[in-house]
C-alpha cells in the first residue's frame, strides 16, 4: 500500500460544530495520523498521513462532516510525508 499526506483546507460553517473532533475520531478509525486546527478565517486546516485509501476516505469525509457542520469548499493538496504518532487537535 502506497502512503499519502495530504494538507486540506475546509470552508464554511465548520468552528463550533465539533468539525475538528468529529475529523479526529474519523481519521483514527481510519487509521491516520496528522491534526485539526481552526484557523483565524473560520477556516478548519487538517493534515492527513497514512496508507492512501485511508487518506482518501477521510478527505472524502470532509465533505459532509459532522451534522452541525455545513461544509462549502474542501481544497486538498498533496504533501511531503510527516511522521505524526496520532491524530490531535489543537
Amino acid at each position: 500500500m502506497s502512503q499519502r499526506c495530504v494538507q486540506a483546507r475546509v470552508t464554511g460553517k465548520v468552528q463550533g460544530v465539533w468539525f475538528r473532533a468529529a475529523t479526529q475520531s474519523q481519521a483514527r478509525e481510519a487509521g491516520v495520523t496528522g491534526y485539526a486546527v481552526n484557523c483565524e478565517d473560520g477556516s478548519v486546516e487538517v493534515v492527513l498521513c497514512g496508507h492512501r485509501e485511508a487518506v482518501d476516505s477521510v478527505v472524502d469525509w470532509l465533505w459532509q462532516g459532522p451534522p452541525a457542520a455545513q461544509v462549502a469548499h474542501v481544497e486538498a493538496v498533496d504533501i511531503d510525508w510527516q511522521p505524526h504518532d496520532d491524530f490531535t487537535t489543537h
